[in-house]
């Protein structure tokens, strides 16, 4: 017979063994540490600098001095670097995007305002904006040869490579122009005037169409290119100072950043009409999306911060503080180009 006082005794004996062996799984289980975000970089294009940001405690953990204006950057084909370009000093700074170290300075190429690799990785582009060229380099996987320069319309300001590394486009801020010029024979194949101060551009999916942001404007002109000779065939009313473009990540949809409206339009590449809006304050630039598409950080250009929106909801969530006139924004943690 099991008395009352025996039964307790045995059951918590019972108890003792298996909160032995639950403390033993617990402390044979590996820990896993959350995942670390790749560092957000942001140029400050009066600063000379490069705020770097932690994305989760979303502080600045370091400031790195470049050379003079730097405004745009592009990360190399392997992703191992992120190259600022440093209008100014004729130079790119070139960034690990994991521990934000610098790597090299190369000297010598004349005011990299804006920069683009082509998609065959043979080419590397940039466009001079105070010198008025276009500056077409070899590219062997780490290091440049000046291939030819080219001299354009006044003011040459963003650039768009074609899906088969053919052709080079550019517009021309101050002449109000968009040119094409071909990667292989390396001269223009043909100019177009467009509406005032065109500035970023981007080609849809099967390269028939360009896309130009009109700074001095309140638009979006899109050129039918598939032919000897382009032809504007649309006008999409975005938003005062439509200036910069990302694509959104899904193939289909690419933002716009409208500077004065204060707004970036989203638009639907198919239909080539405005999609979405959000609202973003302080002279919205340059953008880029998180890979998991949650996202969106936005270079507040006239505010000096970081804008942070919630794509699902809309919001602008948070304002990070940066350096003087931010422009260029990248993380390695991106979604689709």
């Amino acid at each position: 017979m099991i008395t009352a006082s025996r039964f307790l005794s045995f059951s918590r004996f019972v108890l003792a063994l298996l909160s032995a062996s639950v403390l033993s799984a617990t402390a044979a289980m590996p820990v896993t540490a959350a995942p670390v975000k790749p560092p957000l970089f942001v140029l400050n294009s009066l600063d000379d600098s490069v705020s770097v940001l932690d994305a989760t405690t979303w502080t600045e953990t370091r400031r790195i001095a470049t050379g003079k204006q730097p405004h745009h950057l592009y990360m190399t084909p392997d992703e191992k670097s992120v190259i600022v370009a440093n209008a100014l000093s004729d130079s790119l700074t070139f960034i690990d995007p994991k521990t934000a170290e610098v790597q090299r300075t190369v000297r010598g190429v004349l005011d990299p305002y804006h920069l683009r690799f082509s998609p065959d990785m043979k080419w590397f582009v940039t466009a001079a904006n105070r010198l008025n060229h276009i500056d077409i380099f070899r590219w062997d996987g780490s290091n440049m040869t000046l291939a030819k320069r080219i001299l354009t319309g006044k003011t040459p300001s963003h650039l768009w490579i074609d899906s088969k590394s053919s052709t080079v486009y550019s517009t021309m801020q101050d002449s109000d122009e968009l040119i094409a010029v071909d990667l292989q024979t390396q001269t223009v194949k043909w100019r177009t005037k467009t509406g005032p101060m065109p500035a970023d551009l981007v080609g849809t999916g099967d390269d028939k169409r360009i896309l130009v942001a009109l700074t001095g404007s309140d638009s979006v002109e899109v050129y039918d290119v598939s032919g000897p000779q382009p032809a504007r065939s649309k006008v999409i009313k975005t938003g005062l100072g439509a200036h910069a473009f990302r694509a959104f990540g899904d193939g289909r949809h690419v933002l716009v950043s409208n500077r004065v409206a204060n707004s970036i339009s989203k638009i639907d590449l198919q239909t080539l009409e405005v999609v979405g809006r959000f609202a973003v304050p302080g002279g919205p630039d340059c953008m880029e999306v998180t890979r998991d598409g949650k996202q969106l950080f936005v270079s507040s250009r006239w505010a000096r911060k970081l804008s942070v929106i919630d794509i699902a909801s809309g919001k602008l969530v948070r304002q990070v503080n940066v350096g003087k006139s931010p422009h260029g924004v990248w993380t390695l943690d991106h979604t689709s180009r």
